[in-house]
């Protein structure tokens, strides 16, 4: 079927072709513009060559163009062509738009418009394994870097037409193409139109990822912690769609949005789900309790050794003097620098090659905690505090909230090193105000914990047998509550019943 766009009357392009050939070429847009005489009439085809598919241009559109017998029209043309998309414009600053989308233009001399069909060439790599989210069980494929791709794992993974994939386009010079991805009868409509507002409300010249996307639109800019969960698992993101939460996908980008988000989640792994319930659970109370290790261990060290040494058992304290009988630095200096010490290693492994950058981990920092001890630097006690926290802080399935965690432990380290642990609570305080305020897509940043949900605590903090997983999360108000009757899935029923 034909379709018409409609062009301003500015930019209409010259009916002579040599004329329009020069207006092309002064682009610099290294314009393929080729001219042929069929049936006594010039017609033109014209692309950029590395953005077009040039065997399918080849095949589909110039071959069926060169092979119409009779008197050409664009109506001929269109029937001719096997190719389904095209459509006619007559505007000169859409026809330079579209060519930089891998746009193929057929133009008949005299006439007022050209012929159009998208036939880009997209560079991508297959899917792969995820490189920051590693999983034991469950599947190891992971999104790309062509939101096609991403849409077609997705689709594969939901059948269903109740998944609806709302596109956008946002940014001015270099304009993207974004999905907005949920489940019409599941997904909170409040959540959808708040993020496409926020979307849509953004007035920039391009948007270069999905983290940066996630950076415009989160509730606060100024927060060290993320509000809305980034994945490169597909299962994982179809997981919180199907419980109602919201998706975005950017194309060029092989991280997908979920929102809203709560602390907790971030500490969610998809291998929760892939294995039993009580396994499921110790895992996420293990990381529960390294996150903690993580952000209170070295504040505590500091702040005990410092002004409560009393509350230190006398054999422990003995231990404890003799290690730092030669340190000549006290305890908050020596746990900034080593602290210092373990980001500079853990920055310089992630910037070296794979193999190198983990070699550089483990020998740098056994050589160089070793020696730091020898020279009398640091105590032995401190190291060992030092690199609990900083193995702790892995357990993180998501790197965001790591990070965050890590910087936020100087801050922490620096009051406990002032006033001790009165200083660690005042700390621990102004912290637990921030997080009760801050709010991921107008949700409590805290739930289920803050407003109390209690019929949420096993989706949070512990897992449930997947008999009693009936419902959905209350807290993101989805449409539909329930996933399946839950007598129905308690019943055991053998074959000869």
């Amino acid at each position: 079927m034909r379709r018409r766009q409609k062009g301003s009357n500015k930019g209409i392009f010259p009916s002579s072709l040599p004329t329009l050939e020069q207006i092309l070429q002064q682009q610099n847009l290294d314009i393929s513009f080729s001219t042929y005489d069929l049936h006594e009439q010039k017609v033109a085809v014209f692309f950029i060559d590395y953005l077009t598919d040039t065997n399918k241009a080849q095949a589909s559109l110039l071959k069926p163009l060169l092979a119409i017998p009779n008197q050409l029209t664009n109506s001929a043309i269109m029937n001719h062509i096997p190719l389904q998309g095209g459509e006619t414009i007559q505007s000169l600053e859409l026809i330079i738009e579209k060519l930089l989308s891998g746009t193929v233009f057929i133009y008949l001399e005299n006439e007022k418009e050209a012929l159009s069909y998208k036939l880009a060439h997209v560079e991508k790599r297959s899917p792969d394994k995820a490189e920051t989210e590693s999983l034991v069980v469950g599947p190891k494929i992971a999104f790309n870097e062509s939101i096609t791709t991403n849409m077609n794992i997705i689709r594969s993974r939901v059948q269903s037409s109740d998944l609806i994939m709302e596109p956008l386009h946002i940014g001015k010079t270099n304009s993207r193409e974004v999905r907005i991805v949920y489940m019409k009868s599941i997904a909170n409509d409040e959540d959808v139109q708040t993020i496409k507002q926020r979307i849509q409300d953004l007035d920039i010249d391009e948007v270069e990822d999905s983290i940066i996307l996630k950076q415009y639109i989160e509730d606060s800019q100024l927060s060290f912690f993320p509000q809305f969960d980034s994945t490169e698992l597909p299962d994982r993101f179809t997981y919180a769609i199907t419980r109602g939460k919201v998706g975005v996908l950017v194309d060029n980008s092989s991280t997908g949005i979920i929102a809203p988000a709560t602390l907790f989640s971030f500490l969610q792994s998809t291998e929760d789900i892939y294995m039993r319930w009580n396994e499921g659970t110790i895992l996420r109370f293990i990381r529960f309790i390294a996150v903690f290790i993580s952000f209170f261990l070295t504040p505590a060290y500091v702040a005990i050794v410092t002004y409560q040494f009393g509350i230190i058992p006398t054999q422990l304290l003995i231990s404890l003097g003799k290690s730092r009988a030669a340190v000549p630095f006290p305890p908050f200096l020596e746990a900034i620098l080593l602290e210092f010490l373990i980001e500079l290693l853990r920055e310089a492994g992630a910037r070296l090659p794979t193999k190198v950058g983990q070699t550089m981990g483990i020998v740098g920092g056994i050589v160089i905690g070793q020696a730091a001890v020898q020279a009398g630097l640091t105590s032995n006690i401190l190291i060992i505090v030092v690199a609990m926290s900083a193995l702790a802080s892995f357990t993180s399935p998501n790197y965001l909230l790591g990070t965050t965690v890590r910087l936020l432990r100087f801050p922490l380290i620096f009051l406990a090193g002032l006033f001790g642990l009165f200083g660690i609570v005042f700390g621990i305080s102004l912290l637990v105000i921030h997080l009760l305020r801050l709010k991921s897509l107008g949700r409590p940043y805290l739930l289920p914990l803050y407003p109390l949900k209690l019929k949420d605590f096993n989706k949070s903090f512990f897992r449930a047998p997947l008999p009693y997983e009936h419902n959905r999360a209350i807290s993101y108000r989805p449409k539909f509550l329930f996933r399946f009757n839950k007598k129905e899935a308690a019943k055991k029923r053998d074959i000869d019943e």
